[in-house]
């Protein structure tokens, strides 16, 4: 999966995927490289557009930020805080693997440096490395079906281990799909050392267009007490989208 919210959330987690339908049957994923190419497609079209409400909760302080979502394709995500009233107006463009933040109250672009690629993205559990990450799961990781340790009958779970190239500060993660209907349940990542820090659950599945997807996903940080739910508000697959709409002249349109 693309790193499900920002192509699994915007791009849907950001970012870019075919159809993964409700009718799809578990009698024709024959492997875990299959289950996981289906999940990697359950939010993939050509361009996407969505309403987006952020919750990030802390042992300290809690904060809600609504913004719109356009996506095109894996290289192109735009996105634009809505609320609160003081962040109105930020906006974040990923072309590819690179990212820029334009902030109003300064009229200011500012590139992210690969330096920054693991730091939160507004106070959030995703990093911007979830946003600009392009290569799917399938292709980055070897992955194998384990045993469910609970209810093997009921849930697949996959095994992913990154290749040798592959550039990650995960060890390993595990996803759960459930058998029938091929919905993802949850995600989780492993440092280096196979120690659990982050977990990811999908829930509020719904039916969108012509596919059913949990419109509802929550991070949590392990160890840190901290977690962001995403709820989609709205969804379009497949928009008309303005030809010049992710570019550096749109970012800063103070619309």
């Amino acid at each position: 999966m693309k790193n499900l919210i920002f192509r699994h959330v915007f791009s849907s987690m950001i970012i870019m995927f075919s159809c993964f339908c409700a009718g799809g049957t578990v009698a024709t994923a024959q492997d875990a490289r299959e289950l996981l190419e289906r999940v990697d497609r359950l939010y993939r079209s050509n361009s996407s557009y969505s309403k987006v409400e952020m919750e990030v909760i802390t042992e300290n302080w809690e904060r809600t930020m609504q913004m719109e979502v356009w996506t095109s394709g894996m290289e192109k995500t735009l996105i634009k805080l809505l609320a609160p009233r003081k962040d109105k107006g930020i906006k974040t463009l990923k072309l590819e693997t690179k990212m820029w933040n334009y902030f109003p109250k300064i009229n200011k672009i500012l590139k992210v440096p690969p330096s920054m690629m693991m730091s939160s993205w507004m106070g959030s559990d995703f990093t911007n490395d979830d946003l600009v990450r392009e290569n799917t799961l399938a292709d980055d990781h070897q992955a194998r079906i384990i045993d469910h340790p609970e209810a093997p009958e009921s849930y697949y779970e996959i095994e992913l281990i990154p290749h040798k190239e592959t550039v990650t500060v995960w060890g390993k993660i595990i996803i759960t799909i459930r058998r029938d209907d091929l919905m993802p349940v949850s995600q989780i990542y492993f440092d280096e050392r196979g120690v659990k820090k982050r977990e990811m659950e999908f829930r509020g599945f719904r039916q969108v267009e012509d596919r059913r997807i949990p419109a509802v996903m929550e991070m949590r940080t392990l160890g840190k007490n901290s977690r962001t739910v995403i709820r989609y508000l709205s969804l379009e697959f497949d928009p008309d989208l303005p030809d010049d709409l992710f570019s550096f002249s749109q970012l800063r349109r103070r619309n």
